[in-house]
């Protein structure tokens, strides 16, 4: 089987863009596992289909595989990627999308900066929906981690964060931590997990180990995720500039249990190629 791609990245979060509506695509987790290994494969954060949508009023739909083969639900970074390979490829000509997402609709739009702005959709904090087993909501949750309390804010951007609060960001245990928290008992289909340093109201850094990938150079969802809790445990301003390794991003919420966050960033293409599997 020969499949095209596009290498892309979105802040150093990279991924590689297959167009399933043009060419059948049917990988398995093996193959999935394969394309993402960095020295055996292209390499890559997450795997990107770009699909003919099964809902009315929806131009595309858009399916994320993580580097260890597992599909999960939402993927910021990569939104504003296929927002990009869609009109770049001549896929569509419109500049403002709805995609159908396994965690619902999104709405990414091109702006004239260069520069791809998502609606993202209202934050969930309810525990079933994250999901998350404690007995009720509240913005900072204490989970015991090898017999250490520590304290997180827990959300959902259509996908599960554990967002920590640090001082120093530069001496975060992320790896070790990270992949503590990532397969705690209490979220059983595991998190993403932020560690967050507040410079002040309008820019944080942020560093996050993503299930299934490890620590990535940025996360889009995860500065989502990130910015909503500082929000609403009166740290930040609701709009924000998130610096992660790969780069920064613009994120901003009203603060409304309704309201849509918005991520703004930008989506670069790398090269293009075709594998053989």
């Amino acid at each position: 089987m020969n499949l095209k791609f596009t290498k892309m990245h979105g802040l150093g979060n990279d991924f590689v863009v297959f167009d399933a509506i043009h060419q059948r695509v049917d990988l398995s987790a093996a193959q999935l596992r394969a394309i993402a290994d960095r020295h055996f494969g292209i390499g890559c954060d997450q795997v990107l289909l770009v699909e003919s949508p099964t809902l009315a009023g929806v131009d595309f739909r858009y399916r994320i595989f993580n580097a260890d083969g597992g599909e999960v639900q939402q993927c910021g970074n990569g939104a504003r990627c296929f927002a990009r390979f869609v009109y770049d490829k001549g896929l569509t000509d419109k500049r403002e999308l709805r995609v159908e997402t396994a965690s619902g609709i999104i709405e990414p739009r091109l702006t004239d900066d260069g520069l791809v702005t998502v609606n993202m959709g209202a934050p969930r904090f309810a525990p079933a929906q994250i999901p998350f087993l404690v007995e009720a909501e509240a913005i900072v949750h204490t989970i015991m981690v090898a017999g250490e309390p520590v304290e997180v804010s827990v959300v959902s951007m259509g996908n599960p964060h554990a967002v920590r609060v640090v001082c120093n960001l530069d001496d975060a245990p992320v790896q070790t931590l990270g992949a503590q928290i990532e397969r705690h008992p209490q979220f059983p289909e595991r998190v993403n997990v932020g560690f967050m340093q507040v410079e002040h109201r309008r820019d944080v850094r942020l560093r996050v180990f993503e299930r299934g990938s490890g620590e990535t150079l940025a996360c889009g969802t995860g500065a989502c995720a990130a910015v909503v809790a500082g929000v609403r445990r009166g740290l930040l301003d609701d709009t924000v500039t998130v610096h992660t390794r790969g780069g920064d991003l613009s994120i901003q919420w009203s603060g409304g249990l309704s309201d849509p966050v918005w991520l703004s960033g930008p989506a670069v293409t790398v090269f293009e190629g075709e594998i053989t599997l």
